[in-house]
């Protein structure tokens, strides 16, 4: 997942803190809703999904009840469309449930500035009408800039913004870690002269 312009900075979480933080964001969840009765996970594609279905296995094996768990995808909901791609690939939202009147946790790998939970938020409301959406994020990183909070937090990564954290899972990567890096200026930005 690390680009050629990016350089590994630090490794911030390590196979098994990932997999404290999972057990922990499980808890917290059967905890504060008191139970998985209505209770429904979302993750965002791609690393949001892996972890929406990492966290249901979790519940499931905490409460003996499986929760459904489905994937969205938001890229035709980002407000940075046109600057990120000029033909998006877009993937499929996988929910096989009704959302209406469910209390769905929403899951993503990296809370960064609030505007992907912001596009996956419209997702979901044209999808139905959930009585309520949590916010479950592995990594929140600060930097927002839309008055979005997460209810459960895996780990909280104060970072500078010429720095990226990427989520790396066994499922999509070949192994679970997070690290920092350093992004290299675009060529664009470097002076010429």
């Amino acid at each position: 997942m690390t680009t050629p312009a990016a350089n590994v900075k630090a490794k911030l979480m390590d196979s098994d803190a990932v997999r404290r933080a999972v057990t922990r964001i499980a808890h917290e969840i059967v905890e504060h809703n008191k139970g998985v009765a209505n209770l429904a996970l979302v993750g965002i594609r791609t690393r949001g999904a892996v972890l929406a279905k990492r966290l249901a296995r979790e519940i499931e094996a905490i409460e003996r009840q499986a929760v459904p768990v489905g994937a969205l995808d938001i890229t035709l909901y980002r407000d940075d469309l046109s600057r990120i791609a000029r033909n998006p690939v877009v993937h499929a939202t996988d929910l096989t449930f009704d959302i209406t009147d469910l209390r769905l946790i929403l899951v993503d790998d990296v809370l960064f500035t609030g505007r992907s939970i912001r596009a996956a938020l419209d997702a979901l409301i044209d999808l139905g009408r959930p009585t309520a959406i949590q916010l479950a994020v592995l990594v929140d990183r600060g930097h927002r800039e839309l008055p979005i909070r997460a209810d459960y937090v895996g780990k909280n990564l104060p970072t500078c913004l010429t720095e990226r954290v990427d989520v790396r899972l066994q499922e999509t990567d070949g192994l679970d870690e997070v690290v920092m890096v350093e992004e290299s200026p675009k060529p664009e930005e470097l002076s010429h002269g």
